[in-house]
């Protein structure tokens, strides 16, 4: 059997690519790398990355709910202290979450502008 090393990326469509783009690096603190391609557009926090793509077709649909057969959600881990420096900051940027205790670990969840779910979890 092989070994997986981490997730190296998760592959999003957006409707407006560079205000997603200011969204991740702004609200997340994602780095952009690989700024020389046009797309995806490559939103990263260390080994871990969010592959941001323009969606096709004219009036793309809205993420489906939980009643479809999707990705539900990706998520970020951090460490408590930065647990709560990412409520801090989110509260002051007037950016509204939902808090979830999952008895072993901590999680806040927040959308992007285009209705992904995003968590951030960190251990109990």
């Amino acid at each position: 059997m092989f070994k997986l090393d981490h997730l190296d990326h998760v592959a999003i469509s957006v409707t407006d690519l560079d205000a997603s783009i200011a969204w991740y690096k702004e609200t997340l603190g994602l780095e952009r790398r690989h700024p020389e391609w046009d797309e995806p557009a490559m939103l990263c926090a260390g080994p871990s990355c969010v592959a941001l793509f323009r969606a096709e077709g004219d009036s793309p649909q809205a993420a489906p709910g939980y009643d479809t057969l999707a990705m539900r959600h990706f998520a970020f881990h951090v460490d408590r202290e930065n647990f709560g420096a990412a409520q801090d900051e989110l509260r002051g940027r007037g950016i509204e979450f939902a808090f979830e205790d999952h008895g072993a670990a901590h999680s806040i969840y927040i959308k992007d502008p285009d209705g992904h779910r995003i968590e951030i979890t960190t251990e109990a």
